[in-house]
């Protein structure tokens, strides 16, 4: 599992990850069912504050990419959590500065 880039336009969060989505539907030339592994959560946080959510499902595309809106009130650090059926963990972070008042 990669994490791509972590990028900001305006109050758009995106992310993209890395992940070989396995729905568990499919098999082998043998006829073994591949075990399934999906995404299971994906949280976007401004500090401590949860900004969005998201539990996908095994209709999710590999290597699935979101887009999500904000409004930061404050400065601080995003950080974007991912979490696979393996309990595999990745993140992402960037600092979010707010311009100053003039």
């Amino acid at each position: 599992m990669t994490a791509h880039a972590v990028s900001m336009c305006g109050n758009a969060g995106r992310a993209q990850i890395e992940h070989v989505i396995e729905s568990g539907l499919r098999t082998d030339a043998a006829g073994t069912v591949w075990p399934r592994n999906i995404v299971r959560l994906f949280e976007a946080r401004l500090g401590a504050q949860l900004l969005f959510s998201w539990e996908p499902g095994i209709g999710i595309a590999q290597n699935p990419y979101i887009e999500f809106t904000f409004v930061a009130r404050e400065s601080g650090e995003l950080g974007l959590y991912w979490v696979d059926e393996k309990n595999a963990t990745l993140e992402a972070r960037k600092a979010i500065a707010l311009a100053k008042a003039v």
